[in-house]
């Protein structure tokens, strides 16, 4: 049996160069995103815009359970 080395390492030089490919373009994906993203997604909305989230203890939701359980079946969502 003879083993061609030269097969192998051009195989290997392939491989190498496949993964350092692919660490790069995750990397530069990586950076797109960031590059992408708001800077402040949770801040205060500014003019006439409303923020629609609303913090409450829990207590006012007990009230109108019924409510919403009869929204979420006629909607489906």
């Amino acid at each position: 049996m003879i083993v061609h080395m030269h097969k192998w390492i051009e195989r290997m030089k392939f491989i190498v160069l496949f993964f350092v490919l692919v660490i790069l373009l995750y990397h530069i994906m990586a950076v797109v995103g960031q590059w992408m993203q708001p800077a402040h997604r949770h801040r205060t909305p500014e003019g006439s815009a409303v923020k629609a989230f609303r913090q409450d203890s829990g207590t006012l939701y007990a009230d109108n359970m019924a409510d919403r359980l009869r929204l979420f079946y006629w909607l489906g969502e």
